[in-house]
């Protein structure tokens, strides 16, 4: 079996992706190929339906590709089961959505620390306290997300993504819900927590600003992953 390099935290191989639709066979993902690095920061942007989210959703092992290979953390995930992936996540991986995904019934802080005491870490409030600090919230602990603004429920997506210490950080969209001043401090954020905790950070946007922050940029074009870095070589 081929393994996945110790440098990298992603390895994509051939990945292809087809959907069945009414009309025929629908294919999102071609022959796709990535590596990433150990702590390094990524951005996928592209046109809306390119399949910027299908591929994050297939690294992140929350979808399956219909061929090819994906080692994540050191593990083949087109190799295990639903449960084993789910587990894998648990343990390796966090995640923001633009749509924040809070649970309306509980607090910014049990919302933070769920992740942490499901996966059984002792100093889960403890932990929560400190990251609620760290995203500035520290005095909206107990309110609800319905009496959270859009940026402060983003920033309790961020503090619950970090609160189990991901190896692997995944970001769809993360500022889009939001305006241009508090979009910029929640990308701030999400840079600010990813450096200081070394996480490796894969995200996808449409923003071409957010994506220049990142150390690689791919454009996702008819299938594929072209290098912005690349692009912009042959332009010049």
């Amino acid at each position: 079996m081929r393994m996945q390099p110790p440098e990298f935290d992603i390895t994509a191989r051939h990945l292809t992706k087809r959907v069945q639709l009414t009309e025929g066979s629908l294919t999102i993902l071609t022959d796709l190929n990535l590596t990433i690095k150990r702590g390094e920061s990524v951005a996928i942007v592209g046109a809306s339906g390119s399949g910027k989210s299908t591929l994050l959703g297939i690294l992140a092992g929350l979808d399956t590709a219909t061929e090819g290979e994906v080692f994540l953390a050191g593990h083949a995930l087109h190799q295990l089961t639903e449960d084993q992936r789910a587990e894998l996540r648990a343990s390796h991986v966090g995640f923001v959505f633009q749509s924040f995904l809070l649970l309306p019934g509980l607090t910014a802080l049990e919302n933070i620390t769920l992740p942490a005491e499901l996966a059984g870490i002792r100093d889960a409030r403890k932990r929560g306290l400190e990251l609620l600090d760290q995203v500035g919230l520290a005095e909206r602990r107990d309110f609800y997300p319905t009496q959270l603004s859009g940026g402060e429920q983003q920033r309790v997506a961020i503090a619950r993504a970090f609160i189990t210490q991901p190896q692997i950080l995944f970001a769809d969209e993360p500022s889009a819900n939001l305006d241009e001043q508090t979009g910029q401090k929640v990308e701030d954020l999400l840079f600010n927590l990813n450096e200081q905790q070394g996480t490796t950070l894969v995200l996808v946007t449409h923003k071409t600003e957010l994506a220049e922050r990142c150390q690689q940029q791919y454009l996702m074009h008819h299938g594929q992953l072209e290098s912005m870095a690349q692009e912009q070589r042959h332009v010049g």
